[in-house]
């Protein structure tokens, strides 16, 4: 019980850390989670180099700056887009360029032609992702680590990636189904059996 309410103090604390302070718990934290992390270190700080070229590409091209909200995550050189855009033409022009970088195996798109959320829709799904990274701690298969499945959440929506055997998938995706909140899970997983 201690552990999970650690964990919870954590994850709410961390974005409210100034500066150099971030940086270095931070660090710790991407240290740590290398350690439970089915990727190669050369992959990990590919993912890495993946999501901040994305983000580049996103500001060098004012309309999608502008007219979307639209976030990348890469996991072992899958990249999930999530978030919403003004229309589909923005959404595919930014999809082609984040296919174009180095070391990009696949693009999952489900960017949403729509409003952007609010500054609430965000809260809520952050507490969810915090959700439903706990009850990841509830999945009771051996060999199972929380860490290694990334959680992703948009608008309600929790979308899990990782390199997981199937049965871990579907023990994972049924613990954060049932999280109060929650409206549907999608798997982004690559399967090691």
């Amino acid at each position: 019980m201690f552990k999970k309410h650690f964990i919870i103090v954590l994850l709410i604390a961390m974005p409210l850390l100034g500066g150099c302070t971030a940086a270095v718990v931070g660090g710790a934290a991407v240290g740590g989670s290398m350690i439970n992390d089915r990727r190669t270190t050369g992959v990990y700080l590919d993912d890495q180099q993946i999501e901040f070229g994305a983000l580049q590409l996103k500001y060098e091209d004012d309309e999608i700056a502008e007219k979307t909200n639209i976030s990348v995550i890469s996991y072992n050189l899958t990249v999930l887009m999530v978030g919403q855009a003004e229309n589909q033409q923005l959404v595919d022009r930014y999809a082609a360029k984040i296919s174009q970088l180095a070391r990009v195996s696949r693009i999952h798109n489900y960017v949403k032609i729509g409003a952007e959320g609010t500054w609430s829709d965000a809260t809520s799904d952050a507490y969810l992702t915090t959700k439903a990274k706990l009850a990841l701690f509830d999945v009771d298969k051996e060999g199972f680590n929380p860490g290694h499945i990334k959680v992703v959440t948009n608008m309600d929506t929790v979308y899990l990636m990782g390199i997981v055997t199937r049965a871990e998938a579907q023990q994972a995706t049924d613990a954060v189904r049932f999280v109060s909140g929650v409206k549907h899970v999608v798997k982004v997983f690559e399967y090691i059996d």
